[in-house]
């Protein structure tokens, strides 16, 4: 290439403009910015009819988060949240990006473009090929794009010289088929999106209570005591988890709400689905909020046992359940042990919370039996991570709150289907008992050698172990820490392959060879040789059910994801004895075989038709801890935080604005948190600033530090906020690039995206 490629969003300020922060969330003025976005990509008229199918039981399923849709009655027409809003418009955008369009933007030039740019250039309207030496994609045929794949793939050495990611909004019949495809060619390089965000869950959720997934159901909300939302923003991320909050709370039950920074979702919120509510003060939701310092969450989750612990020694019986403890759990003993070798005294500075704060929470938790507890990635993406997942459940452990109505575990997924992707075996190490139904359903051996995560493929690629990349869906580059190292580790491939909708960074960064091939959205129809198709989506509580695209495609062009599949599986795999062809055909046919391998998916045709789906099954619900190791819940022995920051040193974690889902970038405001028309900014505490000599909106560079390693990422603005001393926040994918690499979770592997130490260089 003659010119550089940025790999990053390039330095570009947009005018920043800071306004009061609101004192409600969603309301009218969400309904407002849904309307206004849908209007401006599709048309008032279209937009409408769009809108009206999102999250329906006979429409489809919001390509942005997992929360669940109620059981029951369904609002008519606002079933969605804004930024499901803004996902779907973007989706059914009218812009285009052409084979004219790829003619007149050299990578190059598209690679000068800011993240938010890129991704308004609209939907990819058919195959385009980037051959090896060129700087722009011309247009290829699926059938050549599919044999230049197979080509590569045979060519290699060895199966293992390639990987194929997944993003969490591919269905479960493209997942199945996916992994199907991969496991045939020869290997388990199956790394996705969950590597980089709930691993961490999964992990500690397996080891202690025998399932990954959360043990909880959108009706337990209306029947807890108590919930807890720890590390987690549900007013931008996961909005319409508020209104299952505002059933606890118009049910009588409490909200401890668990952060860094105050955000404005979880402390009042409008119901948008009822207009009655768009006016007057809205609904309080938390009744005490913790504003803990970065990554001290399990040292005030300690702080907590040890209160429990004394209350429970004063009056025997009064704190914790012995009966469920006796029965269900083990390693109690050692436990509380542990505890004893920690001083509150001790712990209480790493959380940055008073005492008295902390015995007013405890205090709701010793008196309250029913008890959910929620979290994201405000936990899952730090060093002990995993650490902090086993520390509340011991918490739920010690009051029997597992397996009862009202009361379990809650991590809030993120991408749609990112769950379903995981049971459909997108997974590195999938068990022996999955692997063996598959090869006698399939009459294939499938590969047992554990394959790579996401670090472990960009560490491989860096040092030219993997030739080809393969990504089902999402923005690898811009998703993943590293930005720099990942971008030059893309680049030592020979070839780079990109199922996609929209533009994104990825398709810059690219192998000598790079292909993008664009597949059908969730709100477009999937009409294949049999006539049109539903898929089917897993949410964040395990309820399976269909999706059913209305609109005509963008493109004559595009091809589904499963259709896809089959196309490189036929292009490639030559000795297969799968009808890839015949299964995709009618994907009654996919769930018939995956039926066959994935327990819970017993008559899986007839169960997806009911209206709303199916509940797949649960062990941790039913109270049921037999896949553990000992076939007991187990309790489990946890280390608080073992940062050490230096003189002028900050911790970093990264965040999510108002206008962007994932790494997608909608817009440029972030209206709950004031500031508007900028992203490049650093949130950071007043004492902090003046200990910098640091005024609101100055520019500045951000350095970050990992094992005698230096990061930069240039051009922020300071923005005055109520955060902890040594704490800041700033945006993802622009500060991805100071996330080091090697910088991951004990067991998950995850990366430590919300602890980056850092300092701060004023220009």
């Amino acid at each position: 290439m003659s010119k550089k490629i940025n790999a990053q969003s390039p330095e570009k300020l947009t005018g920043i403009q800071l306004k009061e922060i609101p004192t409600s969330a969603v309301g009218f003025k969400a309904i407002k910015s849904s309307i206004q976005v849908i209007a401006s990509e599709v048309g008032l008229v279209k937009g409408i009819q769009l809108l009206k199918n999102i999250n329906q039981k006979e429409g489809f399923d919001c390509p942005g988060c997992a929360w669940p849709d109620p059981d029951a009655k369904r609002a008519f027409l606002a079933e969605y949240c804004e930024n499901g809003a803004k996902a779907v418009a973007e989706e059914a955008t009218k812009n285009k990006v052409s084979p004219l369009f790829f003619a007149t933007h050299s990578v190059a030039q598209l690679s000068e473009l800011s993240d938010y740019e890129i991704g308004k250039s609209g939907r990819i309207t058919q195959p385009m090929y980037l051959p090896e030496g060129k700087d722009n994609y011309e247009e290829i045929s699926w059938e050549a794009a599919f044999n230049l794949i197979g080509k590569e793939l045979n060519n290699l050495s060895s199966p293992d010289e390639a990987v194929f990611y997944t993003s969490g909004r591919t269905s479960n019949e493209a997942a199945f088929l996916y992994q199907l495809f991969v496991r045939q060619f020869g290997t388990n390089n199956l790394p996705d999106c969950s590597n980089m965000c709930h691993e961490s869950s999964g992990a500690a959720l397996t080891e202690t209570l025998g399932i990954g997934k959360g043990s909880v159901t959108l009706d337990d909300f209306k029947h807890t005591d108590l919930v807890i939302v720890i590390g987690q923003n549900p007013g931008t991320n996961h909005p319409r988890m508020l209104s299952a909050l505002g059933e606890t709370k118009k049910n009588g039950g409490k909200i401890i709400t668990v952060n860094p920074l105050p955000e404005v979702g979880l402390m009042n919120y409008k119901d948008p689905q009822n207009p009655l509510k768009w006016i007057g003060s809205g609904q309080d939701l938390t009744d005490l909020f913790l504003q803990v310092k970065i990554n001290g969450d399990v040292a005030l989750l300690k702080i907590i046992l040890k209160l429990m612990k004394a209350k429970e020694l004063e009056n025997p019986g009064s704190v914790f359940n012995h009966d469920f403890i006796d029965e269900k759990t083990a390693g109690l003993e050692e436990m509380l042990i542990d505890l004893d070798s920690y001083l509150i005294e001790e712990l209480l500075p790493q959380t940055g919370i008073s005492l008295k704060k902390i015995e007013e929470a405890t205090a709701l938790i010793i008196h309250n039996e029913k008890i959910i507890i929620c979290w994201a990635m405000g936990l899952t993406q730090h060093k002990n991570s995993v650490d902090n997942i086993r520390e509340l459940v011991n918490i739920l452990l010690l009051k029997g709150s597992i397996g009862k109505k009202g009361a379990g575990t809650c991590p809030v997924r993120g991408h749609s289907n990112v769950q379903g992707d995981r049971t459909m075996g997108i997974w590195e190490k999938m068990p022996s008992s999955f692997l063996d139904k598959l090869d006698a359903e399939f009459d294939f051996k499938s590969p047992r050698k554990h394959g790579f995560d996401v670090v472990a493929s960009i560490e491989a690629m860096h040092q030219k172990k993997i030739k080809v990349f393969i990504g089902m869906g999402g923005n690898f580059v811009s998703a993943t820490p590293d930005t720099e190292f990942t971008a030059n580790a893309m680049k030592h491939c020979n070839l780079t392959v990109h199922v996609s909708t929209k533009l994104n960074r990825s398709h810059l960064i690219h192998g000598k060879k790079a292909l993008i091939l664009p597949c059908l959205g969730r709100s477009e129809k999937d009409v294949q040789a049999n006539g049109a198709q539903f898929i089917s989506v897993e949410n964040s509580m395990g309820i399976v059910h269909q999706s059913h695209g209305h609109l005509e495609p963008h493109s004559k062009k595009l091809l589904s994801e499963p259709a896809i599949v089959a196309g490189l599986a036929n292009a490639t795999l030559k000795k297969s004895k799968t009808n890839w062809t015949t299964l995709v055909s009618n994907y009654d046919l996919i769930r018939a075989k995956i039926e066959k391998v994935i327990p819970g998916f017993e008559n899986y045709n007839k169960k997806v038709r009911v209206k709303g789906g199916f509940y797949l099954p649960n062990n941790a619900r039913e109270n049921n801890f037999s896949p553990t190791a000992n076939g007991k819940a187990n309790f489990s022995l946890n280390r608080p935080s073992d940062i050490q920051l230096e003189r002028n040193q900050f911790i970093m974690m990264t965040i999510r604005s108002h206008d962007q889902y994932n790494t997608t970038i909608y817009g440029l405001n972030d209206r709950y948190r004031g500031v508007l028309n900028e992203r490049r900014v650093l949130y950071m505490n007043a004492d902090d600033m003046r200990g910098q000599n640091l005024e609101p909106l100055d520019l500045v560079d951000i350095k970050s530090h990992f094992n005698g390693e230096e990061r930069i990422a240039k051009g922020f603005l300071i923005v005055k906020y109520d955060i902890p001393k040594q704490c800041t926040a700033t945006y993802f994918p622009e500060a991805n690039v100071l996330i080091p690499l090697k910088s991951v979770a004990k067991v998950s592997n995850t990366p430590a995206s919300k602890t980056v130490i850092i300092s701060i260089v004023k220009r």
